[in-house]
């Protein structure tokens, strides 16, 4: 696939909510005399990129370059995102906000099942997000394509005015949406919804057909040029301009669906900006998604192991 051979010369600019998924694995043994609940007994720590940072990790992981703008907080979490990021050489520009505390996910694994995740987030200040709008102006020239990652933790306030400068300085944008409220997404090139979040704006439907009048709705009131929904064990669908394109998905064992959707997004991102047609993307998306869900945690897809796929599935 010709795409691939220009992933190196691809760059791109994420914008959105970025978090640390620490993960505490240890062994269950006995259930607690305290209360009707598994004990733990933690022998390993672990810490990887969440959120916005896991898509530039992606990005990054399939040979492409990558800038990722975000908000953290002035604590130990903001320091070991960076850290991560640091090490995965992904360039950073995280604005500190001294009023919140970095989002952190914390994931208890026993017997390698996920037992109990435990939240801290805080919304970041406008003036913290405004600074961090005018960063993302000077950085517009100098990427192929923009990908907005929106996990709802109040780090894309000015989602709006975003769209409007990438769009103005003809940059494609990428946006896989949350809420129930996708107006703000208006003139994006592509949203991702997964099938639960693309339900709760337009109501359920009972058929393909229906389905397809449904998402072609939304995309011509949002002026999109194409929505791509991720709708787990059957695959994915795209609605663009005049084509429809579905990807069954791909048969193999499903261990953790977490951060699935930062793999496709980041995907379909980069052969976007490698000049592949919408086709090939969402092809090459679907099996990059088949493969990160068959590993534990947030994770990500690397260049030697979507060429294999990619391979295999010629064969």
């Amino acid at each position: 696939m010709i795409a691939l051979e220009r992933l190196r010369q691809v760059r791109l600019l994420v914008v959105g909510d970025v978090m640390l998924d620490r993960y505490w694995f240890g062994e269950v043994n006995r259930i607690s005399p305290e209360a009707p609940v598994p004990v733990v007994k933690v022998e390993r720590l672990e810490e990887r990129l969440g959120g916005a940072a896991n898509v530039a990790r992606n990005i990054v992981s399939l040979g492409a370059t990558c800038c990722l703008l975000s908000v953290v907080g002035p604590d130990e979490a903001g320091r070991s995102l960076q850290r991560l990021l640091d090490e995965g050489a992904i360039a950073a520009g995280l604005q500190v906000d001294e009023g919140i505390a970095t989002t952190v996910k914390l994931r208890v694994i026993g017997r390698q099942q996920q037992l109990l995740r435990i939240d801290f987030e805080t919304a970041p200040s406008h003036e913290v997000l405004r600074a961090k709008l005018e960063d993302f102006q000077r950085r517009l020239a100098d990427c192929d394509v923009v990908v907005l990652s929106d996990y709802g933790k109040g780090g894309l306030t000015h989602i709006e005015e975003m769209i409007r400068l990438a769009r103005a300085a003809d940059k494609p944008v990428l946006v896989d949406p949350k809420g129930d409220d996708f107006s703000k997404y208006a003139g994006a090139t592509l949203i991702t919804p997964n099938r639960g979040e693309l339900q709760a704006v337009v109501g359920r439907w009972r058929s393909e057909a229906e389905l397809e009048d449904k998402a072609r709705r939304l995309k011509g009131e949002l002026g999109l040029e194409a929505l791509l929904v991720t709708r787990s064990e059957e695959g994915m669908s795209l609605f663009a301009d005049g084509e429809s394109l579905h990807e069954s998905a791909q048969a193999r064992e499903v261990f953790d669906v977490s951060g699935a959707g930062d793999t496709v997004i980041a995907t379909l991102a980069v052969m976007l900006a490698a000049g592949a047609p919408w086709a090939d993307a969402i092809h090459v998306a679907n099996v990059a998604a088949g493969i990160v869900v068959g590993k534990l945690g947030t994770a990500v897809v690397t260049r030697a192991e979507l060429e294999a796929a990619l391979k295999q599935g010629r064969n």
